[in-house]
């Protein structure tokens, strides 16, 4: 019996379930799938509890799709360094009709169940500067990225969902232009902000005029390898976006005007940007285009994680 006991938890060892994992992927054949895809596409459907795949380390080059029938989905990496979902396609990349592939589909990986989560990983869009490229595209609300890379140029994290709501926390964000976009209400909590090299916009907000938050930045840091003032803290991609940054430290690759209004001079009146005791070469508030707001200490405490996820704990399932 004490053999058998043993067996069984070897066993357990192997397919990852004496740590909690429902499904273990590894490209050498020791977990249930050699590839995230399977692992994704063994997800019971509408199930009502958590499924958790561990991800050991690796280069999966997969074009993933996690199905909006596949809610209360974890994934975690065994080292957020060496564990890496890629993917290279990009905009202008042609499908099989000899079509461009547009910004949409080029994504490495699209998340559209709810409930989703992902911890100790690398998100990547492998293709270069070659235009737009995105590496993460969220559809389902209730998604949370906890110490997770996002690598990429134009365009690396799409966040799509129309009344979505998502948490970054302590993850890293690279790009040059408009690498932080779409229409999600999105909280970054001590995430760093890489801007690299050739200049651009942090976040092009397409906040819906219904909704009361889009983007909000909480003790991040903004740096990179780009020149000084090469970077627009945002602009616009649709009228009402909303982007505001409290607490960070912004480096000199910040502009001191720090917001551009797409050339549209409607938008000046319609976007919603916004800063609070923000520090570093970056930070300069009296520089700052005259439409954009420094917010009063009272204006500050509408911008709490349970306000801005709309009662939403993301630390919890």
């Amino acid at each position: 019996m004490r053999k058998l006991l043993s067996l069984l938890f070897l066993l357990g060892l192997l397919t990852g379930r004496a740590f909690g994992y429902d499904f273990v992927v590894a490209q050498d054949g020791s977990g249930q799938y050699r590839t995230v895809q399977e692992a994704f596409n063994a997800v019971p459907d509408f199930r009502k509890k958590v499924t958790t795949i561990f991800i050991k380390k690796g280069v999966y080059k997969e074009k993933l799709i996690l199905a909006g029938s596949k809610n209360l989905v974890t994934i975690i990496g065994e080292d957020r360094e060496q564990t890496i979902l890629t993917y290279d396609d990009y905009n202008q990349k042609k499908n099989i009709f000899g079509e461009d592939k547009g910004t949409s589909g080029s994504s490495s990986i699209y998340i559209y169940g709810t409930d989703f989560s992902a911890e100790n990983l690398t998100f990547q869009n492998s293709s270069g500067p070659v235009g737009q490229a995105v590496a993460v595209w969220v559809a389902g609300d209730k998604a949370r990225f906890r110490n997770c890379r996002f690598l990429g140029f134009q365009d690396t994290l799409y966040t799509y969902g129309y009344g979505s709501r998502q948490y970054y926390q302590n993850c890293y964000i690279e790009g040059t232009v408009d690498f932080i976009f779409g229409s999600s209400t999105a909280f970054f909590e001590d995430c760093t902000i890489f801007c690299k090299k050739g200049g651009g916009y942090v976040t092009a907000a397409s906040t819906p005029d219904s909704t009361r938050y889009g983007y909000v930045f909480r003790n991040c840091r903004l740096t990179g390898d780009a020149p000084a003032g090469s970077f627009m803290l945002g602009r616009p991609w649709r009228p009402y976006a909303k982007t505001v940054f409290i607490n960070c430290e912004l480096g000199e690759q910040i502009a001191a005007v720090g917001w551009d209004h797409w050339g549209k001079e409607t938008n000046k009146q319609t976007a919603y940007y916004a800063e609070y005791q923000n520090k570093g070469k970056g930070a300069r508030p009296k520089q700052r285009v005259a439409w954009s707001h420094q917010l009063t200490d009272e204006q500050a405490q509408a911008y709490t994680r349970e306000k801005v996820l709309r009662n939403w704990d993301p630390s919890k399932n």
